[in-house]
């Protein structure tokens, strides 16, 4: 386990570390923030102290070394537009985009366990064929339109939910929430369910599939031999063995839940990440593009981590 643990590690800081060579290097080719930061009626030598200011005026390779001695002391720069360092304006905002993702997922699971065991369960009602056809939406409908759609009917023309903005927040620890208020939660409800959509879809259908494939099981069936009610075969056989591809995939779609949360963050003017990293790059803001991108890298290898130490503690077999 130590072992497995110290490879993954490693594994990690390799990723990282190619993550930010490619994004330097591309970013250098995108264009200069110079021509964007700096007004166009500006001299040649307000645009020369800027550059230098920024130390845009070094060679590539040595911005790029210049930022790994930063990174190794937990600096990732400071941001050509906000002025502040570049890993504060991300986890400051960190925190808003977890909420929206994690409101997301459970939405997700709420709605889509019960409906993809309903659908496995009774395939060829009507209700069941209605709730398949309806997740075909969730996959093809575009989340920036599904989300204009929520606010001009919910927003607009009825006028129950909030259209854009975090609402009232309560800080825990440091950190604010909105959750935990009555305005928050309100605000929080149309971004959420936009977000949620497509994942609400991906585990109906999962779990479907799997409802269907572990019912004519041989346990399932000595499972009903021995007289046990329906009601416990589902909830103890059944559910408990489709739960492990289900959770796999629910951790996975977390940390997408989290990076392309942008749409979502845009359209209704969520103050978290995505809509800090749409604004960096309109600016060419270098050191915070970069810096989001080495946080969602590390993100990722941690919520694939979790997913993996969870599989092993629902599947024994994994761990021999």
């Amino acid at each position: 386990m130590l072992g497995w643990l110290i490879r993954r590690v490693l594994q990690a800081a390799l990723l990282v570390l190619a993550t930010t060579v490619i994004v330097f290097i591309g970013l250098h080719f995108v264009g200069n923030p110079i021509d964007i930061l700096v007004s166009p009626q500006a001299d040649s030598v307000e645009r020369l102290r800027l550059t230098k200011a920024l130390g845009l005026d070094l060679p590539l390779w040595r911005q790029y070394l210049r930022f790994l001695d930063g990174v190794a002391a937990g600096d990732f720069g400071i941001s050509f537009v906000y002025g502040q360092p570049a890993l504060r304006l991300i986890l400051e905002r960190m925190p808003a985009t977890f909420e929206l993702a994690g409101a997301a997922m459970v939405i997700a699971v709420g709605f889509g366990i019960p409906l993809g065991l309903y659908a496995g369960l009774r395939p060829e009602s009507p209700a069941s064929r209605l709730v398949m056809g309806a997740s075909l939406f969730g996959f093809s409908l575009p989340a920036f339109w599904v989300g204009l759609m929520l606010i001009f009917c919910f927003a607009v023309r009825l006028g129950w939910l909030p259209s854009s903005g975090r609402g009232a927040t309560v800080s825990i620890l440091g950190v604010r929430w909105s959750f935990l208020t009555l305005d928050g939660l309100r605000h929080l409800i149309l971004p959420a369910l936009n977000l949620a959509l497509f994942e609400i879809s991906l585990v109906i259908r999962l779990t479907r599939a799997g409802v269907r494939e572990v019912l004519p099981q041989t346990f399932v069936l000595f499972a009903h031999a021995k007289g046990l009610s329906d009601t416990r075969v589902i909830f103890v056989h059944v559910l408990k063995n489709i739960l492990i591809p289900v959770i796999t995939v629910v951790g996975m779609e977390f940390g997408s839940l989290i990076a392309f949360a942008v749409v979502t963050e845009s359209v209704f003017a969520w103050p978290g990440m995505g809509k800090l990293i749409i604004d960096s790059i309109n600016l060419l803001d270098r050191p915070v593009i970069v810096a989001y991108l080495a946080c969602m890298v590390v993100i990722f290898i941690l919520i694939n981590l979790i997913v993996d130490i969870l599989y092993m503690v629902l599947d024994p077999r994994v761990r021999k």
